[in-house]
Formats: structure tokens, C-alpha cells, sequence
């Protein structure tokens, strides 16, 4: 069975989880607003100057101000940013948002990028002196989620540039060192934002761990149950199923689930069967299922009350 990363949409668990559109919507609003305010003069200054003084993140004594550390995360220096941002959010984020659930995820998810401006805030003068920077932009919230998803799929496959196959552990290892090493580049990238996004994710992904709830809901880790996850997507996919369904009509009780499957004859499937597709789903994700493994739980879920 196929191990390479591919995001999990179009059934299972939902494509674009609330937190993370929600995120990308804020995040692509914000800089709309950032296109438009600098074809607007206020006292003889762009907008835009206001907006960067006031929300991207100065270092302490020089306009700090404490909600900077979160509203940084929402600002962005070009369109490239952003798009490269909103892409690996969605990218690495959908599964963790759909396993530990929206709350849980939005936590992690700011307090990652608030301790990655912590970092820079309090480094960045040691390293650097009197160095002065506005710093923008969600890499550091986004590298604690790409620890987060490495801890949960450290041996799922990721293509680098659409082309090299590597596992997600590794790769994450990688980002992690190439920062570490080009902290004083001086390329204009806040590398110990990501730093501390990344530290962020480590240490709470090691607390997960150790509590046993890395998986939030969806799996029992200590009991090596799927139950809870088996309900919660039979219910997502019965709620799929509803939408098809005609308001009148009737559905009864079925002691077997019949498959159609190209050419082939019906097929009698049983619960057994059902049981073992969903403990393929705990074990490697809705998106490794065959085409028949996806119609029998489709099917399945129809004839669920």
C-alpha cells in the first residue's frame, strides 16, 4: 500500500477543517488590506506604516506592544509569502486539525507562533546587537505544526520540490537544521521565529506523548482501541451519505452490505470486514484505502441510522 503523503479531502475527514480556513481567510483578508493600505497616505505617511508600526512584531523598548505577538502571525511581506504559508498550513495541518479537534488545534497553533516571537524577541538582541527588525509573518505557528504532524506521521512520504520522495521525519529534521545554521545568514528571514515554533511543537508533541493523547479522541493509545474513531467517521460518513438522500425516503435495517464493484457480482460484505477497513484507516489514513475499501464504508454509511 502506497505511504506517500497525500492530504486526506473529498471524504473521511473534512478537506478544510474550520480552523484552518478559517485561518486562511483571515490570513489572505489581512493582506488585502495590506495591498490597499499603501495606496493610502495618512499624514503624509502610507497606511501600510501604521499597520506594520502597530501589528508586526518590534522588538521590546523600540514600539513593542503584547498583542503584536499575535496579530505578527496574520501579516505577510508579498503575495509568495503567503501563498507558500497558507499552502504548508494547509498541507501538514487538515489531519492534525481533524485528530485533535479545532480548539485544541487553534491553541497549539498560536501559542507555537506567540513562543516562536518570543524567541526572536529575546535572541535576536543577543545575537545580533542593535539590530532593529519588524517581524511578520505565520512560519513559526506553521513549523510547530509541521512538528506536530511529524510526531504523528513521522514515516509518511512527502514529495521536496514535487519531486524527491522523503519521509516527513526527516524532512522536518532538516528545516529544523538548516535554521539552526543560517540563523545569523543575514537573509532577512526570521529563522528563530521558526525556531521557537518548532521547539514549541517538540516539547508539547513530548508532553502528548507522555500523557498518552497525542491522537487526541480518535485513537486509545494504551488500549490499542479505534472505537471512537470508528463512530465519529462512520457519522461523517453517514452525514455525507444524508445529503443524496431523498427526505422521504426510507431506509431499513440490513444485516449485510451489498457492493457493486465494476463487473463484479454483489458481494456480501460483513461487519468484520467494516471493522477491518476502519482499523486501516487508524493505522494509515482514510486516503490508503482501494476504491473498494472506499464504496464499502460509502455504502456501509447509508445504511446507518
Amino acid at each position: 500500500m502506497s505511504n506517500y503523503y497525500r492530504p486526506a479531502g473529498f471524504g473521511g475527514f473534512s478537506f478544510f477543517p474550520p480552523v484552518i480556513k478559517n485561518l486562511i481567510i483571515i490570513n489572505v483578508a489581512v493582506f488585502l488590506i495590506e495591498l490597499m493600505s499603501k495606496m493610502v497616505a495618512v499624514s503624509g505617511y502610507p497606511l501600510y506604516d501604521y499597520i506594520m508600526a502597530w501589528f508586526g512584531l518590534l522588538p521590546f523598548g523600540h514600539g513593542f506592544e503584547v498583542w503584536q505577538l499575535i496579530t505578527y502571525q496574520f501579516i505577510h511581506g508579498g503575495f509568495l509569502h503567503i501563498l507558500f504559508n497558507m499552502f504548508i498550513l494547509w498541507m501538514f495541518g487538515i489531519e492534525v486539525e481533524n485528530l485533535w479537534g479545532s480548539k485544541k488545534f487553534l491553541t497549539f497553533y498560536l501559542s507555537a507562533g506567540v513562543i516562536g516571537g518570543l524567541f526572536q524577541l529575546i535572541f535576536s538582541p543577543i545575537l545580533f546587537g542593535n539590530e532593529l527588525w519588524n517581524t511578520i509573518g505565520a512560519s513559526g505557528a506553521i513549523m510547530g505544526v509541521m512538528v506536530a504532524f511529524a510526531f504523528l506521521f513521522p514515516d509518511r512520504m512527502i514529495y521536496l520540490y514535487f519531486l524527491i520522495p522523503i519521509k516527513t521525519k526527516y524532512f522536518i529534521i532538516a528545516l529544523i537544521l538548516f535554521d539552526l545554521f543560517a540563523v545569523d545568514s543575514g537573509d532577512s528571514i526570521a529563522h528563530l521565529v521558526h525556531i521557537g515554533g518548532a521547539l514549541t511543537g517538540l516539547a508539547y508533541m513530548l508532553y502528548e506523548k507522555k500523557k498518552g493523547t497525542a491522537y487526541g479522541n480518535y485513537f486509545n493509545n494504551s488500549t490499542g482501541s479505534s472505537s471512537t474513531m470508528k463512530e465519529d467517521f462512520l457519522g461523517k460518513m453517514r452525514d455525507v451519505s444524508d445529503m443524496f438522500k431523498k427526505k422521504n425516503k426510507k431506509v431499513e435495517d440490513a444485516k449485510f452490505y451489498e457492493v457493486k464493484d465494476g463487473n463484479k457480482e454483489e458481494e456480501e460484505i460483513t461487519q468484520k470486514e467494516i471493522d477491518e477497513i476502519l482499523d486501516k484507516i487508524s493505522q494509515s489514513g482514510y486516503q490508503n484505502l482501494t476504491e473498494r475499501e472506499k464504496k464499502i464504508l460509502f455504502e456501509a454509511s447509508k445504511k446507518i441510522k
